[in-house]
């Protein structure tokens, strides 16, 4: 039978010393760590959660960028810029190519 390992990372966490104190007094209703009783209550909390992370780039949701074709061009210039194959402009250059 293979043993499961799960990824753990420690943080620390600052919180009210009320909140800890009843945080403290649940916990050993339980008989349990006040340690486990909050990491317990987090892993629950977050299993509960249904996380969507949007692809689409823009603050605001645009949905001009939820269009593959726009989002590929998007990509292009990108790799384009990473590669030097891009020249960038000043708002003055712009001016002049307007003709404004």
């Amino acid at each position: 039978m293979a043993a499961v390992t799960l990824e753990k990372k420690r943080k620390n966490i600052d919180l009210p010393i009320e909140t800890l104190q009843k945080l403290s007094i649940m916990a050993a209703s339980q008989g349990k760590s006040l340690k486990a009783f909050i990491e317990n209550i987090l892993v629950a909390k977050a299993d509960s959660l249904s996380v969507e992370v949007s692809t689409n780039p823009s603050p605001s949701g645009d949905s001009w960028f939820d269009n593959p074709e726009n989002m590929a061009s998007v990509e292009r210039g990108i790799e384009d810029a990473k590669k030097g194959k891009v020249k960038a402009y000043s708002m003055d250059e712009i001016r002049n190519l307007l003709g404004v």
